[in-house]
C-alpha cells in the first residue's frame, strides 16, 4: 500500500469518482443516494489533532484534500499541533489533549486524532455521553493507511467521514458497526443522511436487531422518497410510499403485501408522531415545516406558544419538525418570538412588508393589516416566505394569528 504522501500527490479524486464510492458504501447499506438524501447542515466544524510533525503534515494535507470533496463543501476545518513547530507549520497550538478535546467535544461537529487510536480512546472517554449528540470521531495513523471510525458512526457520520479519510490518503477505512459488517440497512444513518429526527432511540436499536436476526422490519412514509427499498424492509400501505428502483420497488412489494404479514416493529416517515403504523413505530421526523406568526405589540410568550402550539397539534405536526419561526420585520423586536425560538431550538426569520407581499399564493387577506404593516397577511406569507405549500393556514385568537408551511 502506497504511502499516504504519495497519494496525496494523485490527481484528487473527482466528484464523480467521491460519489461512486459513497454510492458504493450506501448500496452496501441497502440504499441509493439522491442529491436531497445526501445533503448536510448547512455549515459543519470538523477539528484535527496531530502530535508530530508528519502528523501534522498528514492533517494539513487532509484538509486541503477533504476541502475538494462536495459533501465538505460547507466545512470549516482547523488542524491543532504542538507549540515546538505549530508555528512553523501554520497550525492551531493545542496546551493539552485534555483541555483540546474537551474545547472540541462541545460544538466540533467530528475530530480527526491524526495518533494512535488508543490515544483518542483515552481523551475522548471523559466525554462520551449519547450516540444521537456524540460528535464523529475518526483516528487515523500517520501513514493515512486506516482510518478507524470510534464514535457516532451512523447518526454523527464518522462512518462516513472515515471513508472519506481512506479516499482521500489511498488508506483503508476500518467500519466495525454490524450492520455495515453485514450489509444492511442501518436505519439510524440512513435517517441522519436525510436530516430526519429520530424519536424512539430504543425502536431504532430494535429495528437493527430485527434485521441483524435475519427479521423484517416495516416502513412507511407520508411522503415520497426516492431510494431503493433494501432487503429486510417491507413497506405497507398507508403512507405515500414509492421509490424508484431499477429492480423491485414498493409496487412490486405491494403486490406481495397480502402475502406477508406487516412486520412488528418498523419506521415510518411522517411529520405526525401520534400516527401507529406498527406496533413498535419508530417515527423519522422531516424538519421542514416553517410557522409563520403575527401578533399585537407586547404579546406574553404564553399567548404565543400557546397559539403555535395548537395550530401544531390542529395539523397533527410534531415540533420536532419545525424548522424555522417566521414574521415580518417590524416584529423583529418582540420579545415572545425570539423566546420562543431560543426555547424550542429554531431558527427565526424576519422578512420585509414588499418581500412577504412578493410571496404567491391566495392568502387570507386583512385590509387592517395592510394599513398597520404594509402588507395584507403576514402569518401565512411568512411561513411560505422560502416557497412550499400551506399546511394549515391562518389561524387566530387572543392577539396572535399562526400558519404552517412545508417546504
Amino acid at each position: 500500500m502506497q504511502d499516504w504522501k504519495s497519494a496525496m500527490k494523485q490527481p484528487s479524486a473527482s466528484d464523480g469518482e467521491i460519489r461512486e464510492a459513497a454510492d458504493r458504501a450506501a448500496r452496501d447499506n441497502g440504499e441509493q443516494l439522491n442529491d436531497d438524501a445526501a445533503e448536510k447542515p448547512a455549515q459543519t466544524i470538523c477539528a484535527l489533532i496531530a502530535f508530530t510533525r508528519t502528523g501534522c503534515e498528514l492533517a494539513m494535507a487532509l484538509v486541503e484534500r477533504l476541502k475538494t470533496q462536495a459533501a465538505f463543501a460547507q466545512t470549516s476545518f482547523s488542524v491543532a499541533g504542538p507549540a515546538r513547530f505549530a508555528g512553523e507549520l501554520g497550525i492551531d497550538v493545542y496546551e493539552s489533549l485534555g483541555a483540546w478535546t474537551a474545547a472540541q467535544f462541545s460544538h466540533a461537529d467530528a475530530l480527526v486524532y491524526i495518533s494512535a487510536t488508543g490515544i483518542a480512546v483515552r481523551a475522548i472517554a471523559p466525554h462520551v455521553r449519547d450516540k444521537f449528540s456524540d460528535p464523529a470521531v475518526v483516528s487515523v495513523d500517520e501513514a493515512g493507511r486506516f482510518a478507524v471510525p470510534l464514535l457516532s458512526g451512523h447518526v454523527g457520520g464518522a462512518n462516513e467521514l472515515a471513508r472519506a479519510v481512506a479516499l482521500a490518503t489511498g488508506g483503508q477505512a476500518v467500519v466495525s458497526t454490524a450492520t455495515d459488517v453485514n450489509r444492511l440497512f442501518a436505519v439510524d444513518e440512513w435517517a441522519a443522511r436525510r436530516g430526519y429526527t429520530i424519536v424512539e432511540r430504543a425502536v431504532a436499536k430494535q429495528i437493527s436487531a430485527r434485521l441483524l436476526e435475519g427479521g423484517s422490519v416495516g416502513f412507511a412514509s407520508d411522503f415520497d422518497l426516492d431510494w431503493d427499498v433494501p432487503a429486510g424492509v417491507i413497506a405497507i400501505a398507508g403512507g405515500n410510499t414509492s421509490a424508484q428502483a431499477e429492480g423491485e420497488n414498493l409496487e412490486a412489494q405491494a403486490d406481495d403485501r397480502a402475502c406477508v404479514e406487516t412486520p412488528d416493529v418498523g419506521f415510518v416517515v411522517s411529520l405526525d408522531e401520534t400516527c401507529q403504523p406498527f406496533q413498535h413505530t419508530l417515527h423519522l421526523v422531516p424538519r421542514v415545516v416553517t410557522v409563520g406568526v403575527g401578533c399585537r405589540r407586547g404579546t406574553e410568550l404564553s399567548a404565543v406558544s400557546g397559539a403555535v402550539d395548537a395550530a401544531l397539534a390542529a395539523a397533527r405536526v410534531s415540533p420536532r419538525a419545525v424548522v424555522a419561526l417566521a414574521s415580518i420585520d417590524v416584529k423583529s423586536d418582540e420579545r415572545a418570538l425570539h423566546e420562543l425560538a431560543h426555547e424550542r431550538g429554531w431558527d427565526l426569520r424576519f422578512y420585509t412588508a414588499d418581500e412577504l407581499a412578493a410571496v404567491p399564493g391566495d392568502f387570507a387577506a386583512s385590509e387592517f393589516v395592510k394599513r398597520t404593516v404594509g402588507v395584507d397577511n403576514v402569518c401565512e406569507r411568512s411561513a411560505l416566505a422560502q416557497g412550499g405549500r400551506l399546511l394549515l393556514g391562518k389561524q387566530s385568537g387572543n392577539g396572535v394569528t399562526v400558519a404552517l408551511g412545508m417546504t
